[in-house]
């Protein structure tokens, strides 16, 4: 996110360039910075997730048409958990919240946001590698690979969750 933020400000045009000068206004521009880069942020997260759900729903459907069908209901619990984060990531508005109204921000409070959001696209990768792992029905059992999967996605929908903790310390920081 921070990189995204960074080259967000290098694109700036020159009439965003000369309303640095005006007093008020960088702090304007970065909030709505902040803003659109979270925006993008989160719509990444939560098409990675759907994209993630449908190759998880083809190898469902690799042990359906196996005629395997006593594991298909570990398959529809993850599939459901990850529609759940999929929706909670995409449709989360931090848009109204101080972390964007704030002109000043803590640099080293933000940076560590930064640092926490990098964690959940490393999750989100963790993820992937887990569904990569789920054996072809002629080649094992699932359960092992979907239960691992199951608590991955665990522990990146309550990061997401306490996301908003990182993101009100900002705020906390920023406004004391």
């Amino acid at each position: 996110m921070e990189r995204g933020f960074e080259e967000g400000k290098a694109q700036r045009n020159w009439l965003e360039s000369l309303g640095e000068k005006i007093p008020g206004f960088r702090g304007f521009q970065d909030r709505e910075l902040r803003r659109e880069v979270d925006k993008l942020q989160r719509e990444y997260l939560a098409s990675e997730v759907t994209r993630l759900k449908s190759t998880l729903r083809a190898r469902a459907e690799r042990y359906t048409d196996a005629g395997r069908i006593g594991v298909l209901h570990l398959f529809d619990r993850l599939d459901r958990r990850m529609d759940g984060v999929a929706r909670a990531v995409r449709f989360s508005d931090y848009g109204a919240t101080g972390f964007f109204d704030v002109v000043k921000v803590d640099e080293a409070a933000l940076e560590e946001l930064y640092r926490y959001d990098l964690t959940l696209l490393e999750d989100l990768s963790g993820l992937a590698d887990d569904l990569a792992a789920i054996p072809l029905p002629d080649d094992g059992d699932p359960e092992e690979a979907l239960e691992a999967a199951l608590e991955r996605l665990q522990r990146l929908e309550a990061k997401w969750a306490a996301r908003e903790g990182a993101v009100n310390k900002v705020v906390q920081t920023a406004g004391g």
